[in-house]
């Protein structure tokens, strides 16, 4: 070969810019559709994790103010007054929903606890129900990203691929010059789509494991609670 064609071929290699920024701005448009769509969902993610952690932390001081509340010795009627005069969430709201329950039934003129227990427990479980629901919002956006990132991430990977053999192609030059930089700006591709896809896998898994220890613990004082109310009915009946 021609040492004038060995310098020619080398300058490229040496000037061209791989840097990230430099990478995006040179993709193609569909692979710059693609990683700002990624990019987006990586935000997305992180917002929604702050706003559970935030959300799980608060949850669980709740329940331990309520629980050490109710188990203080403190009666009940008055606990219940205190907290049905203001909004209640999670282990206080199924509470103050099963007392609602308790006070109508032996404020109406039915003299019959028939059926009493089983309403209840109803009245709780459509509570829990309520507060699991709030718990998993938007815990799906998690797992469709971190399920969904990686193959979007890959068809940009693709797709820049295609583009960068079209380009070799037309050029006519397999020289390492030309095939790096299209070929990095697909692999960037998919470097985002893990970026956005692993922390939203393990958000996901994080916060489904929080949201049944709360459910267990919010069933579990629902049984306690209920076991108390059913003594009382015994007892009234």
């Amino acid at each position: 070969m021609n040492p004038a064609d060995v310098t020619q071929a080398a300058l490229p290699l040496q000037s061209a810019d791989v840097s990230l920024i430099a990478l995006f701005f040179q993709a193609h448009w569909i692979v710059k559709c693609v990683m700002l769509g990624l990019l987006a969902c990586s935000v997305w993610v992180w917002a929604i994790a702050i706003e559970k952690f935030m959300m799980y932390s608060s949850a669980r001081r709740s329940m331990d103010r309520f629980e050490q509340a109710f188990w203080s010795g403190e009666s009940i009627e008055e606990l219940y007054r205190s907290l049905s005069a203001k909004p209640t969430q999670s282990m206080a709201a199924c509470f103050v929903a099963a007392m609602r329950e308790w006070k109508r039934s032996f404020e109406s003129h039915a003299r019959s606890f028939a059926g009493l227990q089983m309403r209840i427990e109803k009245v709780m479980n459509v509570s829990i129900a309520r507060e699991i629901e709030r718990l998993e919002r938007r815990l799906l956006v998690l797992a469709t990203v971190g399920s969904a990132g990686p193959f979007v991430g890959l068809f940009g990977t693709v797709w820049g691929i295609m583009s960068s053999f079209q380009s070799i192609a037309a050029s006519k030059n397999t020289s390492l010059a030309v095939v790096a930089p299209g070929i990095a700006e697909a692999l960037f591709a998919t470097a985002i789509g893990l970026i956005a896809a692993i922390p939203a896998t393990i958000f996901y898994n994080k916060f489904t494991s929080e949201v049944n220890r709360q459910a267990q613990r919010l069933e579990g004082f629902a049984d306690e609670f209920s076991a108390i109310l059913s003594r009382q009915i015994d007892e009234r009946a």
